[in-house]
This record gives C-alpha cells, structure tokens and sequence, in this order.
C-alpha cells in the first residue's frame, strides 16, 4: 500500500497542530541564532518539522501496526532521524513542542534507544512526554519498565493524566498486578479521573485479568453516564473471565439503556456466542451490524473455522471481499487454517495471491499460516519457498516448518532444520521438542532422542504434557518399551494421546498382553478411547486372532459412536478379515457412511487370504466407486499372488502398476512385485525386474530378494546375492542379517556364517536379540553347538521368545536333548513365554533324550495351561517320541483322539515307527491312510507293499505294484550329498 503524500509546508496555527496530535501544546521556537535568515523561514522550518513527525504519528497509529509494519515503521523512523538530524543541525531539538514531536515518533517507531536520548535531552519533562515513553514501554511489553516510569514520574512530581493512568493500568493487567492496581486507581479518584472513559475502561480491564471482577462490576456501577468504551471493557472483562452468559447480560443492558454497540463489542459477543455454541445467534447478530470492519469479519471467519464449519468460513471471506473489506493478517491466518483441514490447495494459491497483493507475505504471521497450509496439503516444495523466502523469523515459524515436515515425514529434514535453529540462536519450546521427537520416532533414533531427553529435562519442559507424550512415543516407537513405560508412569497429568502412545508402543511390539491390561486401566482411570485407542486394541486383536476380545472392543466403539467413523471402521473390517470373519467385515464396511480406500484396503487383504476372486471383484467394484487404489491395494492382492496358478494375475497386476507410474514410488510394492515372480517360481523373472530399480537400490530391496531365495529353497544363491549386495557398498541390516544366515543354515555354510558374524559384530548388531537368535541357528545347525551358545550367552536381552527357541531347537536337532530341556526350563524361570516353536523344539528334544513322561506333560501343559492349539508337526513329534520307544498303541490312541484329520507328516512318522518295531499291522493301517492322502507319492506305495509281502499278502502287494504302473509312479531316485571344499 501507498503512503499518503507529506502536506505541504506552511505555517500552521494552533488548531491545525492540535487536529494532529492533541496531547502536544503549540509553542514557539525559544532562541534563534543572531547570524540566522530571517525569522519566518525559521519558523516555517520549525513548523515543517513538527508537520512531518506528527502526520507520521497519524500514520502509524490509524493502520493496524502487524499490518505492513515492517515498511511503515522503516519509512517512519528514517523520516524521523533526518527530523531529529535537522533539528540538530538548527538547535531546536532539546526543547518545545519539535523535541517531544521527535520523541513520540520515536517512540511509536519502537526505537528505544533513540526515545531514550531525546528523553534524557529534554530540558522540561512534562506529562505528554512521560505519555509517549510509557506508551512505548507498554508496546513493547516492557511492563516492568512502565510501572519504574510511572513511579519515577509520580516522585518527580508531575501530574498524570488519563492517557497516563489508562497505559499504567494496561500494564498492571498484564502482570496481574492486582495490588498496584488498586494503588494506581487510589491515585486515579484523587486526580479525579474516575468518571474518564479511558481510565474507567482501563480499570475494568485491569480487575477482570487480575480475576477481581466484582471489584470490575463496581467500577462500572460507580460511573453516572457509562460510555460505550465502559460497557465494552466490562464485556470483555466478563469473557476473559470466564463467564459469558454475565458478558451477554451486560451486552442486553448496554442496549436497553440505548447504548449503541461498537465494533469491538459486537466482535467481543460474536465470539462469545461461537464459543457456547450459539452458531445461528452469532449470525443473526453480524447481520445487525451495518458496516462491519474487518475485525468483526475475522470473529465470524475464525469462529466457524475453529468449530469444523470450513465451508462456512470461506463463505464469509468471500462475502467479506466483495463487500469491499481488506484482509487482515488474522483474515489470512483463519481462512488459510480452514483451507488447510479441507485440503483445498486451489483455493489456497489464490489466498497466496492475496497475501502478496497486499504485501503481507513477508509478514510472519501469515507466512507461518501458509506454511502449514502447504504442509497440511502435502505440498512441502510449497511451504519450503515460503519458508525460505521469511528473512525475518520466529520459533513460532520455525515450529511450522518443523511441523510440515514431521507431519509429512521428512524425518531428515527436521533435524536439518532443528539444528539450524539452534545455530540461529533460537531457544526451542514444547512444540519444536514435539516435532524432533516426533522425527526421532519415525526414524528410530533412540541415542538421539536420549539426548534430547536431557536437555528438555534442562529446559524444565519434561513435565510438559505435549512433550511427556512425544517422549513415550518415541521411546515406544524406537523399540525401548520400558523406558516408555517408565516416562508414562512419571507423567503427573495424562490425556487420551498419552495412553495411545503407551497402548500403540506396546501393539508395536506385539506384547499383546500388555497393551490389553493398558486399555483396561485407561477405561478405570475413567477417560474414554478414541479412535486412535480403538484401531490400536484391534490391531492387537487381529495380531492374536482374538475373535472374542475383537467384537467386545467392537461393542465399545457402537456406545461411543466411533463405528462408522473411517478410522475405526477400517480398524474393524481388518480385525475381522484377520480373524477370517469376513461377512463380519462386510458388515461393518456396509455400515460405513463414507468409504475410503483404506476400509476397502483391509477389506480386499481379508478376501485375498482365502478368497483371491472376491478381493479382484472388491478391487474393481472400489474403482467404481471413485476410489483409486493405493500401493497397498496393489501390494495386497501381489502378496495374495502365492503360488504358479496365480501367476497370470499377478502380471497383469505389475501392468496396471506401471501404467499409475506407481512402481518406483514405493519399496514395499516393489518388493511384493518380486516376492510374486520368487513365488511363481520365475526367479529370473524377480531378478530381471530387480535390476530395473534405479541405483542406488535399498537395502530393503536387496534383503527381500535375499529373502525371496530362501523362501524357494535356493540358499546358494541368496547366499551368492548377498555377496554381491556388498560389493556395492551397500550396508545391511538387521533384516538383511538374518535373511543371509537363514541362507547359511540351510547349506551348512560354516565358513560363510563366521564372516557374517564379523560383519555383524563391526556394525553393531551383535547384541540384538534377532540377528543373535539367526547367528545362533545358523552355528546350530552347522554342528558348532559351542559357538552357538557362546552367541546365546553373549546376547544383552533375552526377553523375546525368539532367541531361546534358536537354542532349544538348535541343541534339539543335534542330538542334545538333556541340553535342549535344560535351556527349556531355565527360559520358563526367567518368565519368557514359549510359543509354539519352543515346545516343538522340547518335544524334539525328548524325543532324543528318550523323556517319554516329560514329554506327555509338555505336550499336556502346551495345550491347556498355554492353551496353545498343537499343529501336524506338534503331533507329529508326539506320535515320534511314543513310537521311538515303542509305545505304538498309546501313538495309535493319540492320533484317533485328534481334533482334527490328522496330515502326511503324523501318519509317516507314525508308519516309520511301526517299520522300527515290525508293527506290520499298524504299519498297512498308516501305509494306506498315506496314499489316501498323497496318491501320487511313489514311496508310500513301495513301503505299503513291503509291508504286506511281510504279511505275507502277496496279492495285495502286487495289486500295489499293478496301481502303480497305471498311475505310470516309479520309485524316487536315489539320494545325494555333498561337501564344501576347504571347509
């Protein structure tokens, strides 16, 4: 915007001065030099002066100050100093109405230092230049500073006058000083100010800030005409206290006594109304309003905005530009917050547009709102220009950024900007601690997170309830549980964020149990689970396959009305595909009253487990509808993809990915792309796509086709993959290490296995509990049972059932089943929890020890204390350890007990064991349920006949062989070994 031009010099008489500036008295320069021109063009001199700094003090108090600020205030002051360097120069400056003149400008410019010296210059310090120092004082909020001056000028014996009492009490309402206050309205009654609009507004003000507002109540009754600046300031004062239904009594009485609104009054209610809800009487009273300014506008735009009624707000910025009103910088900030929560970036550029027109885009209040507009629309390269663009900053901008980038996941760019605002000399406050953590969490930075923690505790911010909670979800999310744990315990106030960061932390890593027993004291300490608390629980309940404890949860989000919301509705469809409930699922997706492409998401990953049709038939009906399938919709249905038949729909899958341009976006969908071909058994396929990612490839990318090798039984070249993943420099990880081990376990790969471990070992990882449990397998099943345990022993934590079931089995297949039960139940008494794996390994493990009688009672104890449902192999192990030792007829009464039909793997064990103890008739009894079961297998052919020659039922031996030779079944080849040379 324009100045307005400088009127033109002349000499100005006594009222025209005091049209300008009223408080200063119209004096006459007192000397002029003997050798100077002629009086009058000293004086017009004198008066040009005292014209430009007054008309500049008009200026700046008739705009909004955060408006423009920075060019006004910049023009103003450097007008002033040529003021101040001509009057130097002419010897008018230390006296008269030019001295005060240059001071007030001064002082309304903000320059302190320069007030300061033409203060201490003045040879007559009278109340109006006392006025412009405390005026400053008070606009620069130093407050202490005004109630010295006040004192000061009280001993020095000069007399205040409203203006003076009216900036005092300011400054004692923002202190809450309430006694000096009361010491100041003493002095106001003796000076006999009581009844002056300015004073009596002034200490309403003051006694409501300072909670005294029935001392505010007298004030205004003691008034015998109250102007509409009293009614008003006791308005406000009953809203900043608290109590709007006494403000909305006042504002009724103030019109009864035909007292008419101002502008602020009508902005004070407004907001008032907005704040009890009364939306349509907040209306109804704008529209009384004949010419409202901008800041009644900013009540109604920011009123809407903050209660979700986002349409609404842009409404009336709409309404408030074609009725001819300006944008505020508070205009700008509400309308672009609304545009932000509706993500409409369209609307936003023309609000950019806007700002720049008007020459507040440099202003740091409306840059920060851009700047969260762009990052809540995802349009970080956006927001970046707009930050960069600031020269001027703020932590309050400088927490905006950081926000974005959290919010959007650009970990790496939050420490960027963090460290560079602690090298700007920013002090960082709750919401910057709040954002790093929050990159902290993502990136799983613990050390760095740790050494956060001890400069917030410095700061005095870790009792802070924002940064409390940023503190447990990073420590939850950077896989230190406890430490998590131990902050939340400390915690002395928590909210629902709170107890979703211990409750997500403890789903996160799949401790179940605890993140149960956590929703269970949230709901004792009485505060209600949201949707964020309910996706948690059900992602727990789908972990464990808890149908029961799903639908009690599910029952919990009806009685709170969160079960048709997106969230917690696409919680439920995957908790129930999960638990293989999907017309459970159906249901609620039905129920939904908007579906999203996450609802739809968990919906086709339920059908995909056991239904591949109906996941494509969702997958096109989603496209129906509108919703454009995600990576994870893609990821889904590949990873569904599992075996040769499915091959042709998993290309066509891969071309409806490289059409969206999807392919190369995401890892995960990448690595499902080549875990389908691996599962095709189209490893060539797998690789070929594999070398069309772009360099450099993640180390994710390299470990799933590691993986992938391993899931086909091709050890060697996994093996030979990861080999070359490191002759590109590429660094593995945890993933990465227990894949290729995996590898030399199954090829006995010793020599491979100890240069793995060396890596392991110089990158860190030794003393992690999985890759230590990989190590310790790999050892095992390589013969070194030593350097196995030497591993197990070496591990910092031992608490996941991981690394114990590595030791079990490995001592288990080695033949060392006294070593195996020993480790068995020492993991028992450290309370480590086995699984399923654990006792297949302790059965194994008596099988070899010969413990028949421990080997009922852990086979016993896993089905009904841990209530642990036993699988084929677990039965098989079972009828193993009896038929061994030659209890054939209690093995023959297990497997007839069995719950279910029992698989190949029971009944082969079952006939080997009746093979070892010449049981022929148990044998052909096994034998015959084997080819009923694989009729293509050659082998239960071959055995089944042997056991009937030995029977001596020739017949039905030949009738094998005959069976045999129509099927066109020959005998397995022979076996093979190997070795490895130099190993």
């Amino acid at each position: 915007m324009r100045f307005k031009p400088l009127l033109k010099p002349s000499k100005p008489t006594q009222t025209c001065l005091k049209s300008h500036y009223s408080t200063i008295p119209l004096e006459q320069p007192h000397s002029i030099p003997s050798n100077a021109p002629p009086q009058s063009s000293l004086e017009n001199k004198y008066t040009n002066l005292i014209q430009i700094c007054l008309q500049q003090c008009w200026i700046i108090k008739a705009h909004n100050p955060f408006d423009e600020m920075s060019n006004r205030i910049f023009m103003a002051l450097r007008l002033a100093k040529i003021v101040h360097a001509q009057s130097l120069t002419h010897d008018f400056c230390s006296e008269g109405l030019l001295a005060k003149a240059i001071l007030d400008l001064y002082a309304k410019c903000g320059n302190v230092d320069l007030a300061h010296k033409v203060f201490k210059g003045l040879q007559e310090v009278d109340i109006f230049a006392w006025n412009s120092i405390l005026s400053m004082y008070s606009k620069q909020w130093l407050l202490e500073d005004v109630v010295k001056s006040f004192a000061l000028l009280m001993n020095g014996g000069v007399l205040p006058n409203d203006h003076t009492f009216a900036v005092v009490l300011s400054a004692c309402a923002r202190l809450g000083y309430a006694d000096y206050g009361r010491q100041v309205h003493c002095n106001v009654i003796k000076a006999g100010f009581d009844n002056a609009s300015y004073c009596v507004g002034a200490l309403i003000n003051m006694y409501a800030k300072c909670n005294c507002i029935g001392y505010a109540q007298r004030v205004l009754d003691g008034v015998v005409d109250v102007d509409t600046v009293s009614w008003t300031s006791m308005i406000s004062g009953y809203a900043q206290a608290g109590l709007p239904e006494e403000a909305l009594k006042v504002f009724e009485k103030m019109q009864r006594v035909g007292r008419v609104p101002d502008q602020v009054a009508y902005g004070t209610v407004i907001n008032l109304l907005f704040g009890l809800g009364k939306l349509d009487d907040a209306c109804k009273l704008f529209f009384q309003i004949v010419k409202p300014d901008v800041e009644v506008w900013n009540h109604m735009i920011s009123g809407y905005a903050k209660r979700g009624y986002e349409v609404e707000a842009i409404d009336f910025f709409r309404e408030m530009r074609k009725s001819g009103v300006e944008s505020s910088r508070s205009t700008l900030g509400s309308i672009l917050s609304a545009i932000a929560n509706l993500s409409f970036i369209d609307f936003g550029f023309l609000i950019h547009s806007e700002a720049i027109k008007q020459g507040l885009e440099s202003n740091v209040y409306v840059g920060s709102s851009l700047v969260k507009m762009y990052s809540q629309c995802g349009k970080m390269e956006y927001a970046e220009k707009v930050f960069n663009a600031l020269h001027k900053r703020n932590l309050v901008l400088c927490n905006a950024m950081l926000a974005g980038y959290s919010q959007n996941d650009y970990a790496n760019e939050v420490l960027k900007l963090f460290s560079n605002i602690k090298a700007d000399g920013f002090h960082p406050d709750d919401y910057t601690y709040t954002s790093i953590l929050k990159a902290c969490a993502s990136l799983e930075f613990l050390e760095i997170g740790q050494q956060l923690h001890t400069v917030i505790v410095k700061d005095n911010l870790a009792s802070n309830l924002f940064v409390g909670n940023a503190l447990v979800d990073m420590y939850a999310k950077s896989g230190a549980i406890n430490e998590a744990r131990r902050q939340f315990e400390l915690m002395r106030n928590r909210d629902i964020v709170s107890w979703n960061a211990i409750i997500g932390g403890y789903v996160h890593e799949e401790n179940e149990a605890e993140a149960f027993a956590m929703f269970q004291m949230m709901k004792l300490y009485g505060v209600l689970p949201d949707e964020t608390s309910l996706a948690s629980i059900l992602d727990a309940c789908a972990s464990v396959k808890s149908f029961k404890l799903g639908k009690q949860v599910h029952c919990l989000s009806v009685k709170y009305g969160l079960d048709t919301s997106l969230y917690s509705g696409s919680s439920l469809i995957d908790m129930y595909a999960k638990c293989g409930a999907i017309g459970s699922a159906c249901k609620v997706l039905s129920n939904l009253t908007e579906r999203s492409v996450a609802s739809m998401n968990s919906l086709i990953a339920g059908y995909a487990q056991n239904n591949l049709e109906e996941a494509v038939i969702l997958f096109q009906q989603m496209q129906c509808e509108g919703l454009s399938p995600s990576n994870i919709t893609f990821k889904n249905l590949l990873d569904a993809c599992d075996e040769p038949r499915k091959f042709n729909l998993g290309k066509k899958i891969h071309c409806l990915v490289l059409k969206r341009g999807l392919l190369y976006e995401d890892d995960f969908l990448s690595v499902s792309l080549m875990g389908m071909y691996m599962k095709a058994q189209k490893r060539e396929d797998a690789a070929l796509l594999f070398s069309e990612f772009p360099y450099p490839k993640s180390t994710f990318s390299w470990t799933a086709m590691i993986s992938g090798y391993n899931e086909i039984d091709c050890s060697e070249e996994a093996l030979q993959f990861y080999q070359q993943m490191r002759s590109f420099n590429v660094l593995p990880d945890q993933a990465t290490f227990v894949s290729v081990l995996k590898a030399c376990a199954s090829i006995s790969s010793l020599k491979d296995g100890q240069v793995i471990h060396s890596l392991v070992f110089h990158t860190g990882l030794n003393s992690d509990e999985k890759t230590g449990s990989a190590l310790v397998d790999m050892y095992a099943k390589c013969g070194d049972i030593e350097d196995s345990i030497r591993v197990f022993e070496g591990l910092g934590s031992k608490s996941n059932v991981i690394s114990w079931n590595s030791m079990i089995t490995g001592l288990a297949i080695n033949s060392l089943g006294e070593e195996a039960l020993q480790f068995f139940h020492e993991m028992k008494r450290t309370n480590v929890a086995p699984d399923d794996i654990t006792f297949l390994g302790a059965l194994t493990a008596c099988s070899h020890a010969g413990k028949v009688s421990e080997g009922r009672q852990i086979f016993d104890s896993m089905v009904n204390f841990y209530r642990i449902q036993p699988r084929d192999d677990h039965c098989a192990s079972m009828v193993d350890l009896l038929g061994r030792f030659g209890f054939l007829e209690e093995a023959e009464e297990f497997i007839n007990r069995l719950e279910y039909a029992p698989g190949v793997k029971v009944w082969s064990t079952f006939l080997s064991a009746c093979r070892t103890h010449g049981d022929d008739v148990r044998g052909k009894l096994a034998g015959e349920k084997l080819i009923e079961l694989e009729p293509e297998n050659s082998s239960y052919y071959v055995l089944l006949s042997n056991i009937y020659a030995a029977l001596g039922n020739w017949d039905e031996a030949n009738a094998l062989r005959k069976v045999m030779r129509e099927k066109g079944l020959k005998k397995n080849s022979p076996g093979s070994s190997w070795i490895v040379a130099e190993q």
